[in-house]
């Protein structure tokens, strides 16, 4: 049985005032390839479902790889004791210096809390956690994840209200990925030894198998064929003259005041681990929290 998910590869072309773009829609299998555990994987309808049980969990991967755009996936997270369980959805490039982005939801006992950690490699450096809960319980329904991506920041996501920003501070001598096209992959599996409440509440297999589910995959991004060599992909992924990508315009550089807002008021009401103040890890903060706005 077939899933169909839509993906938009955004050309970006610019005529008069228009932007304009190529959308199609293909099969799962025309877009991503499962990495592991085929038989952990569940198609129903337009639904995917990938299983993790006490012989194994399973993941996917992108065909392609992109370079600055913007991802999002629907996802329903684990129901019930989701413990000892991480369902991870990622962006990231190959190699021992690659750039990563990274969603990671820790499961918890029924009843508390799913927490969401987010990361951030760049040249093969991470140790960038931040974890947050939801204003929602994420395993009745379906919710949207995204990554945006440009050369100005990277955003997260949630429902379309921003939950972390990781801005472009070259200027400060920190580095910032925007020169490694980038695949998309999600998986589940035990991470037990620490994902709940710091590996003390183990995986209860009994109440296996965990399942998560997905729906409405959309890329919206400058795709990188292989056949297009590493040192051309930034120049066939940056705006100008008449090619223009959206997420290069101005609008796009910052976070509007709006969204500015809900940042604030997520980091107020729902964040409980930034790594910038964690003295005990770092007691000299990371250069890059000096001069985060957020």
């Amino acid at each position: 049985m077939a899933v169909s998910f839509k993906m938009c590869v955004s050309f970006g072309l610019f005529v008069g005032l228009m932007m304009l773009g190529l959308v199609s829609s293909a099969k799962f299998d025309e877009l991503f390839q499962p990495g592991w555990a085929m038989d952990h994987f569940i198609y129903e309808g337009e639904l995917l479902k990938l299983k993790l049980d006490n012989y194994s969990g399973a993941g996917f991967a992108s065909k392609s790889k992109y370079l600055f755009g913007k991802v999002t996936m629907q996802i329903k997270l684990v129901e019930g004791d989701s413990a000892g369980t991480v369902t991870a959805y990622y962006m990231s490039s190959d190699g021992p210096n690659h750039n990563e982005f990274d969603f990671e939801f820790l499961g918890n006992t029924t009843g508390e809390p799913y927490l969401v950690q987010t990361n951030v490699y760049v040249n093969g450096v991470g140790n960038r956690e931040q974890r947050m809960n939801l204003w929602f319980d994420p395993t009745k329904d379906f919710h949207s994840y995204s990554i945006l991506w440009n050369q100005r920041q990277v955003v997260f996501l949630v429902d379309e209200t921003p939950i972390r920003v990781h801005t472009n501070m070259e200027h400060k001598g920190i580095p910032f990925p925007k020169d490694q096209a980038m695949g998309v992959y999600s998986s589940i599996w035990n991470a037990d030894d620490w994902a709940t409440q710091g590996g003390l509440v183990k995986t209860d297999w009994s109440h296996a198998p965990f399942i998560a589910t997905y729906k409405g995959f959309e890329i919206d991004a400058c795709e990188c064929p292989v056949s297009v060599a590493a040192n051309e992909i930034a120049e066939k992924c940056r705006s100008s003259g008449e090619k223009r990508f959206w997420w290069d315009e101005p609008t796009m550089s910052e976070l509007s005041v709006h969204q500015s807002h809900q940042l604030v008021w997520v980091r107020a009401n729902h964040l409980v681990y930034d790594y910038c103040t964690d003295t005990a890890r770092f007691p000299v903060m990371p250069v890059e929290c000096e001069h985060h706005r957020h």
